[in-house]
């Protein structure tokens, strides 16, 4: 009961939105309960299939030494087999009431209940033995899978990590201990050290380092102050500190990626698609084929009396043979591994259909801004004329103290010294479009660009560097000139010859930068194409003509931040956001997140994809392979029961222990 209730509560949460905070309640519970069953019930099933072995080992004695009749040896051995198949036979009975008779318990109920059967015909040997081990071998098939689903869900659930346990909100000067869920937007918290980050918030005080390894995969410390924002999920290492929160939990990055995770599983691959319309066709076919065999051949013989005991056999082998658990169950614990083995590094993929598209990338788009530049102004360069380059700075960093522009930001940051020097500053005068004048101390200070140079009358000097060039003039004489420019990652490179390694054949990089600028990115970095000077709507045409010209089988997929690049993201096969740490906007618009700020994870995101549908891939061909191989031989009366055991159960599992490397990215 409390199984259902759970899932009932989390479909409620879809059809009422404003009950989020309870949804979330229900499924943690939920997520507990399946985490407990799934430990019990694996140990229950190896017990039962370990007392059964044992119960069909002594059957077999007990036929070799004992001179039993027929029916005496069947209740012998149904001991075994009711105790091993019982949940299969009632899952048969269950899907035949539902109207779902053909699957793999169906199956394996026919071909077991038909080898008990066969010995009382006339001239026909038992098959007791074979049949309560092929239900025995059934069983140890779905004990693989269990523990391999089990595995790919810890995997995954390792990112479940993230969920806070409890927040303290600050509630007239007194520290209150409350759900997560009852935290709303402006909130006061305290997070001490050891605890995870609640909800998304700002740092009103305190300093300490955050271990953000559950959202970004990276082991790397993050160490933030005040005015830092903060994601939830991450774990506070040193002080306290004090937050003020930006989002309710249910708008929050840990609640956002905990629904994503719910989700994964529900968009299926191509590949998991292609097996579910596969099978609805295949295993009537079987059935079909089966009583053709049983029935028809030894009509057609002659002799049906003699003949329908071996054709019945066959029959039964060929049911066994025939049942599609390997492809079934295999394929998606494959693509469910791969999408674990992602999340591992901090690659959150939205469903195994992305999987597919990823492997299959050929052209990847990216945005230049916040993707493969850190999109944050920095001095690269103090090219002084008539004073030192720390007099410079120190003056500029004080003009443009009360700026909000990036380039003020900038400028601050390369001279923090400027902040309570004890200079003062005063007729601070900002003109659009030129600069800021201010006087500092005794001097008229201008900061700003050409134009403002000529205005005070100030004799500017062009510079070769490339970036925002920002003059200076002091009492209307040139001073010198700060060269500013956005800082490319480090890692932007490398992730670009990775992508070629792997064999991509097109990387493109748009921006809505100057035409100079991009090209200095784009030949810094090896993109083979760049296009500049874009807005939004111009983005999306360029994305749409790409993906007309892409090579045939092959998808394009675009890289932003998810923020003001989601018309693209969403155009594109499959769109990756890049550094989704507290950007809840990453998280929806893209298909793929990354949840740091390193290009190469696009690289490795590639790899495992590949990898995920290489090895589905090898599972098909080996059930296939072998199962037709013993088709063969059990038409023309060359196989036998045990190998039809092995093209069954056997293949299953060696395919599922197969899918589990996908785990190991």
């Amino acid at each position: 009961m409390a199984h259902n209730h759970n899932h009932e509560c989390c479909e409620h949460h879809h059809e009422h939105e404003h009950k989020h905070e309870h949804h979330h309640e229900c499924c943690e519970h939920h997520h507990e309960h399946e985490h407990h069953h799934e430990h019990g019930s694996l140990g229950r099933q190896l017990t039962i299939i370990i007392v059964a072995a044992l119960l069909l080992a002594a059957a077999y004695c007990v036929e070799r030494h004992c001179n039993l009749s027929t029916w005496q040896l069947l209740l012998v051995y149904l001991v075994p087999y009711l105790l091993v198949g019982h949940r299969t036979i009632i899952e048969a009975v269950e899907g035949l009431l539902h109207g779902e008779m053909l699957n793999e318990h169906f199956l394996m109920t026919v071909a077991t209940v038909g080898a008990l059967c066969i010995g009382f015909l006339p001239g026909a040997e038992n098959e007791f033995p074979e049949a309560v081990f092929v239900m025995l071998f059934f069983q140890v098939g779905e004990l693989f899978e269990g523990y391999a689903e089990g595995k790919s869900r810890a995997s995954i659930a390792h990112l479940m990590d993230i969920r806070p346990d409890v927040a303290h909100v600050l509630r007239d000067g007194t520290e209150v201990d409350v759900s997560p869920q009852e935290v709303t937007a402006g909130d006061m918290l305290i997070v001490k050290p050891g605890e995870k980050v609640p909800v998304d918030g700002i740092i009103v005080e305190g300093r300490s380092a955050l271990n953000t390894v559950a959202l970004t995969g990276e082991s790397q410390p993050r160490d933030v102050g005040e005015d830092d924002e903060v994601a939830s999920g991450c774990i506070n290492l040193s002080g306290v500190l004090t937050l003020r929160a930006t989002h309710n939990y249910g708008e929050s990055t840990v609640a956002k990626i905990i629904e994503l995770i719910e989700h994964a599983g529900e968009r299926k691959s191509r590949s998991e698609a292609f097996i579910t319309r596969f099978s609805r066709v295949y295993t009537p076919v079987v059935v079909v084929g089966a009583l053709l065999l049983a029935l028809v051949v030894p009509l057609l013989s002659g002799h049906f009396a003699d003949t329908f005991p071996t054709w019945l056999y066959r029959a039964l082998m060929f049911l066994i043979v025939s049942c599609p658990c390997a492809l079934v169950i295999s394929i998606p614990l494959t693509f469910f591994g791969g999408i674990g083995g992602a999340s591992r590094h901090g690659i959150l993929v939205k469903g195994a259909s992305y999987i597919d598209v990823l492997a299959r990338t050929g052209v990847v788009v990216f945005d230049k801004t916040g993707t493969l530049t850190r999109g944050e102004f920095a001095v690269t360069a103090v090219h002084p004329s008539s004073c030192d380059e720390r007099h410079l700075l120190h003056l500029a960093a004080h003009v443009e103290h009360y700026s909000t522009h990036p380039i003020g930001a900038a400028l601050r940051q390369a001279f923090p010294e400027a902040v309570g020097d004890g200079c003062k500053v005063s007729e601070v005068t900002e003109t659009a479009g030129e600069g800021i004048t201010a006087r500092v101390g005794d001097n008229t200070v201008s900061v700003g660009n050409t134009k403002l140079m000529e205005r005070v009358g100030a004799k500017w000097t062009p510079c070769e560097h490339l970036g925002t060039i920002i003059h200076v003039a002091i009492d209307g004489e040139y001073a010198g000139h700060i060269v500013i420019n956005d800082q490319v990652k480090a890692d932007s490179a490398s992730a670009i010859a990775q992508l070629k390694e792997l064999g991509v054949e097109r990387t493109v990089m748009l921006t809505g930068d100057r035409d100079e600028v991009a090209k200095h990115v784009a030949e810094q970095l090896h993109v083979d194409e760049y296009f500049s000077e874009l807005l939004p709507d111009a983005k999306v045409a360029h994305v749409e003509r790409l993906l007309e010209s892409k090579p045939a089988g092959k998808h394009l997929a675009m890289v932003g931040d998810g923020i003001n690049d989601a018309p693209v993201l969403s155009r594109a096969d499959v769109g990756i956001a890049m550094g989704a740490l507290g950007s809840e906007a990453a998280i929806e618009a893209a298909d793929v997140v990354l949840m740091d700020d390193q290009p190469s994870k696009i690289a490795r995101a590639i790899g495992i994809a590949r990898r995920t549908l290489g090895i589905a891939r090898q599972n098909t061909a080996l059930a296939i392979g072998v199962k037709v191989a013993v088709l063969v031989l059990a038409t023309v009366g060359l196989g036998t029961m045990w190998m039809a055991v092995f093209a069954d159960v056997g293949v299953t599992v060696l395919a599922v222990l197969n899918a589990m490397r996908a785990l190991r990215s």
